[in-house]
C-alpha cells in the first residue's frame, strides 16, 4: 500500500463515501489519502493518476477501512478477494454470514450420517431378529446383504441421473424413498422373510443414489484445491452415522422396541429433507444467497474445460482406459473390506469374545468414531500435497496407498487379539487406514472424468457392491464353515495388498474423460 501522510487517527465507513465518488465502477486495490484544509485528497502517482489499478475490466469496488496510528489509510479491495471462512453474501451488506459451499458440505455430512445410521440399525437389529426367528448364520448374511441387491442397480442409473438432472433432485429422492423403507423394516420383519428381503432390497434402491450424488454436489461447489477436505467432512459425516446407528439402537430398541430406532432415523431423514429443498441448488451459479466473491473463488478454482450436460459416455469407452479400471478395483477391495467390519463387528464381538449387544455395539462403534477423524485428516493433508506443488497423481497414489496397505496389516494382527480391547484397537487402526481412500480413488473419479463422474461412480459402485455382497455373505459361510472369522479376515487382507499394486500402476491424477 501507497504511504500515507502522516494525521491523526480516523476512522471512515464506506458509507462515508457518497454513491458519486469520483471512483464509479472501476476496480482498485488501494488508494491513500493525505488530509489538506479541504478534506481527503487522494495522493496521486508520478503519472498523475490517483493511485489505484483499473484492469481491463470495470468492476464495482467496496471501500473499508483500517485504523492506524499514524494515520487514515482507507482499504479499497474488490469483491471477490476475501478467501476466509466468513465472507458477505448477496444483499446483506456490511453483515457476515457463513459462506454457502460450508452450509451445502454441512448438510450433505448430515444426510450422509443418516445414510449409514440406517444401514447399521439393521446390523444391530438382527441379533434379537435372529433370535427370534431362530435365523442361522448363513441366513444372517442373506439378510445383511439384501439391502445390496437393490443398491448394486441403482448405483449406475443413480449416477446417470446424477449427471443429467444434478444431485440435488436426486438425493432429495433418494432419503425420501430411503427413509419410508427404513420404516417398513420392523414391519416387514414381523410379516415375512420375504417382505424384509424385499423393503431392505428397496431400501439398498433408494440409498444408491447417495454418494454419486455427494461427489457431484461437492465437485461443483468446491475449488479444487478445497476437494478433498470438503469430502472428508462429508465421509465423516457418513463414518459418524456408524456410531450413531451402533450407539442409539441398543439404547431405543431397551426403551421403546425393536421398531424404536428404526421409527427415529426415518424421522430425521424426513426432517432433513425439508431443510434441504429450499436451502440447496446444483450449481453456486444457481444460488440467490451465494456471495460474488465467493463464486468468484469458486470458479477460478475449477478447470477451465466447460462441461456439458445432458451428454452420456458410452461404457464401452469408459471401460477401456486402465485409469478406470483402477479406480474399479479399488472400489471393489474398499466395499469388501469395509461391508465385512460394517455388517459383522457386532456378531463378531458377541461370537468371539462373548460381550454383551451394548458392549457389542461400542466396540464396534469406536472405530467409526476414529475413521470420521482421520478421513477429515487425510483430505486436509491431500489438498495441502496439492497446494504445495505435489502432482495430482502421486497425491492420489500416496492416500490410496495408505488406504489399503494400513488395513490389510490391522486386518493380519486381528487374527491374533485375545481380548476384545486389544481386537477394537487393530479395527479401529483399520478403518482409520482405510478412510484415505477418500482422497484416493473416491477424488479420483472427478479427476479423470469430471463431467461423467456421476457415471463413473455408479459403475464403479455396482461393482464394489457385487464384492460387498459376497464378502458379506462369504462371511457368514466361512464363519459356519470354519467356526472362525480368522480365514475370510486373511483372504480380505491379501486383496488389499493386491489392490495397492494394481492402483500404484494404473491410476493418474491426470483428465482422461
Amino acid at each position: 500500500m501507497a504511504a500515507v501522510t502522516p494525521t491523526k487517527s480516523l476512522l471512515h465507513s464506506s458509507s462515508s463515501f457518497p454513491k458519486s465518488s469520483f471512483f464509479p465502477k472501476t476496480q482498485f486495490n488501494s488508494i491513500s489519502f493525505k488530509k489538506t484544509q479541504s478534506g481527503l485528497e487522494p495522493i496521486r502517482s508520478k503519472s498523475g493518476n490517483a493511485c489505484f489499478s483499473g484492469g481491463d475490466g470495470v468492476r464495482r469496488a467496496r471501500r473499508r477501512t483500517e485504523r492506524r496510528e499514524e494515520g487514515l489509510v482507507v482499504r479499497c479491495t474488490a469483491e471477490g478477494i476475501e478467501r476466509g471462512l466468513l465472507v458477505r453474501g448477496r444483499g446483506q451488506e456490511g453483515k457476515f454470514v457463513v459462506p454457502e459451499r460450508f452450509k451445502v458440505v454441512a448438510l450433505l455430512a448430515c444426510v450422509m450420517c443418516l445414510c449409514n445410521a440406517d444401514r447399521v440399525v439393521m446390523s444391530v437389529a438382527i441379533v434379537p431378529l435372529a433370535a427370534k426367528h431362530g435365523w442361522s448364520s448363513s441366513f444372517l448374511g442373506i439378510v445383511q446383504s439384501s439391502f445390496l441387491w437393490g443398491y448394486i442397480f441403482s448405483s449406475v442409473v443413480g449416477g446417470a441421473l446424477v449427471d443429467k438432472y444434478g444431485g440435488k433432485k436426486v438425493i432429495a429422492w433418494g432419503v425420501g424413498l430411503w427413509s419410508i423403507a427404513t420404516l417398513l423394516t420392523p414391519w416387514a420383519a414381523n410379516h415375512s422373510t420375504i417382505a424384509l428381503l424385499s423393503v431392505r432390497a428397496f431400501f439398498g434402491l433408494a440409498e444408491g443414489v447417495a454418494l454419486p450424488s455427494m461427489s457431484t454436489l461437492l465437485s461443483r461447489w468446491f475449488p479444487s484445491h478445497e476437494r478433498a477436505t470438503a469430502v472428508g467432512m462429508s465421509m465423516a459425516g457418513f463414518h459418524l452415522g456408524n456410531v450413531a446407528g451402533l450407539v442409539l439402537t441398543p439404547i431405543a430398541m431397551s426403551s421403546i422396541g425393536i421398531a424404536g430406532p428404526f421409527i427415529f432415523f426415518s424421522s430425521l431423514g424426513l426432517l432433513w429433507l425439508t431443510t434441504w429443498a429450499y436451502g440447496v441448488t446444483n450449481d453456486p451459479n444457481e444460488s440467490q444467497f451465494i456471495s460474488k466473491s465467493e463464486l468468484r473463488l469458486i470458479q477460478a478454482g475449477k478447470s477451465n474445460t466447460s462441461l456439458k450436460k445432458g451428454e452420456v459416455l458410452p461404457l464401452r469407452l469408459l471401460l477401456s482406459k486402465l485409469p478406470t479400471w483402477a479406480i474399479i478395483v479399488a472400489n471393489v477391495t474398499n466395499n469388501w473390506g469395509y461391508f465385512v467390519m460394517l455388517s459383522w463387528m457386532p456378531v463378531y464381538f458377541k461370537t468371539v469374545f462373548n460381550v454383551n449387544l451394548k458392549q457389542a455395539a461400542w466396540f464396534s462403534a469406536v472405530p467409526w468414531g476414529s475413521m470420521a477423524i482421520s478421513g477429515y485428516i487425510a483430505g486436509l493433508v491431500s489438498d495441502f500435497l496439492v497446494k504445495a506443488g505435489c502432482s495430482v497423481t502421486l497425491v492420489r497414489k500416496i492416500m490410496q496407498s495408505i488406504g489399503f496397505i494400513g488395513p490389510g496389516v490391522s486386518l493380519l494382527l486381528l487374527n491374533y487379539a485375545k481380548t476384545p480391547v486389544v481386537a477394537s484397537i487393530f479395527i479401529t487402526a483399520a478403518l482409520s487406514f482405510s478412510s484415505f481412500s477418500q482422497a484416493g480413488f473416491l477424488l479420483n473419479m472427478q479427476d479423470i472424468a469430471p463431467q461423467y463422474a456421476g457415471f463413473l461412480h455408479g459403475i464403479a459402485n455396482s461393482a464394489g457392491t457385487l464384492a460387498a455382497i459376497v464378502s458379506t455373505i462369504g462371511t457368514g459361510y466361512f464363519v459356519q464353515w470354519l467356526g472362525s472369522f480368522q480365514a475370510f479376515l486373511t483372504v480380505t487382507a491379501g486383496l488389499y495388498f493386491a489392490s495397492t499394486i494394481f492402483w500404484n500402476l494404473y491410476a493418474t491424477g491426470e483428465r482422461v474423460f
